[in-house]
Formats: structure tokens, C-alpha cells, sequence
């Protein structure tokens, strides 16, 4: 069966935060509001745009603005790989699982537009069989339809993929759709996100990793949760 590896986007991949941050600042100055650290803007991301922008109100003490998602977006999709990059060290592994024959797609919550703009201004976008955004699907993570998906988009099965992310939701959407995950420690999530999955410390010990969770036990599907 062709192997298949799922990968998150934002924290897995690439290290978006700066420009997420930039973006959400400019917003947040366009209506007088207060701007946001770095590590504060961290802790907003994994959950899509619209939950992003509701978190930023709310620590402002605001409810959400209708009018933020497409001010928000506009302004990101044209500055989405400013300073954005893959994370040291990914290329090698991508150029590696590629010629080990491993089909790869991603699989975010960013809005499918804004993740291919950016995969192609990274020049990735030949990289992925696949690519389910956000709004790709009538669902998300952490619902494993949104993983099962995709993968199907690939050509792969879950019998022959693994899902890689740093978010609890890509943890509970890979398992919930019984395939089995690594967990990205390099990347934007808490510590105990991983919920016990095996934890790559950087991306060169991905491979490996994935080889052994293909040949380990295959998880039972069950029901998603979420954070």
C-alpha cells in the first residue's frame, strides 16, 4: 500500500507566527486595540482563523467583530511568507520521506486559499499530493473526517498513513480516525498536547518515528474531541 504521512501546517511544517503576529497586530491597531507578544499570539493558534480572531477579542475583553475575518485575511494572504519558513532541518526530511516513496499532504486549519499561497510561496506547492484546508470540508480538526479527507485526496489509506502535527487537534483527529500520530515538540502546542503519542524532539527524528508507528498496532477509531 503507498505510504502516506499528513502533516499539520502552521507549527509542524513551517514557523508562521511572525507573520500571524504582524497581521493580527495590524487588526488589532486598525481599531485602536492594544498589540499582542509574540507568545501571547502563539497560544491563539490551531484552531482556524475564526477562533484565532475570537481569541484576540476576547483578551481584550471584547466580543467577536464580523467584520475582523476578512480584514484579517486580506491582509494575511498578502503578507502570508514575509517571514515565514520551514523549520530547520525540514527540507531534508521531505526530500527524504519523497524519495522513500512516501506520499505527503497537509492537512491545517488554516484556510485552504491562505495555505496554498503560502505553500507556493515557499515553493511547496508541488510538494503535497493533497492539501484539505480549513474550510476544505463541511469539518475540521479535531474532527477526523477533516484527516480521513484529506487522505482519501492523497490516494492514501489510513491503514498505510500516519498524521504528524503539534496541536491536540491534530492528535485527537489522527486517532480518532485510527491512524496513528507522531507529535511535533518543536512546535506551537503545550507539552501534554502529545497525550502520550510518540514526541519527535526535531524534525530529523521524523522518519524513523513514522516507520515505527506504520509498523506498531494500529489504533482503534473512536470519537473526536476537542480543546
Amino acid at each position: 500500500m503507498q505510504r502516506t504521512v499528513i502533516f499539520d501546517l502552521d507549527g509542524t511544517l513551517v514557523d508562521s507566527r511572525p507573520d500571524i503576529h504582524a497581521a493580527l497586530n495590524r487588526l488589532m491597531q486598525a481599531r485602536g486595540l492594544a498589540p499582542f507578544t509574540l507568545a501571547e499570539v502563539t497560544r491563539f493558534i490551531g484552531d482556524g482563523v475564526p477562533v484565532l480572531l475570537a481569541r484576540a477579542f476576547a483578551a481584550r475583553g471584547l466580543p467577536a467583530d464580523p467584520t475582523a475575518q476578512p480584514a484579517f485575511l486580506a491582509d494575511y494572504e498578502a503578507n502570508a511568507a514575509v517571514h515565514t519558513k520551514l523549520f530547520g532541518g525540514m527540507a531534508a526530511v521531505l526530500d527524504g520521506l519523497a524519495a522513500e516513496g512516501w506520499a505527503m499532504a497537509v492537512c491545517t486549519n488554516k484556510p485552504e486559499k491562505a495555505a496554498r499561497l503560502l505553500l507556493g510561496a515557499l515553493g511547496l506547492d508541488g510538494r503535497f499530493a493533497a492539501l484539505g484546508g480549513g474550510d476544505s470540508f463541511p469539518v475540521r480538526k479535531p474532527d477526523p473526517a477533516h484527516v480521513l479527507a484529506t487522505l482519501a485526496a492523497a490516494g492514501g489509506t489510513p491503514g498505510a498513513a500516519v498524521m504528524v502535527g503539534d496541536h491536540h487537534n491534530d492528535i485527537a483527529a489522527g486517532r480518532a480516525a485510527g491512524v496513528p500520530v507522531v507529535y511535533c515538540g518543536w512546535g506551537y502546542g503545550l507539552p501534554e498536547m502529545a497525550e502520550g503519542a510518540p514526541v519527535a524532539d526535531s524534525p530529523a527524528a521524523l522518519p524513523a518515528l513514522l516507520r515505527q508507528a506504520l509498523a506498531a498496532p494500529r489504533p482503534q477509531a473512536g470519537p473526536s474531541s476537542s480543546r
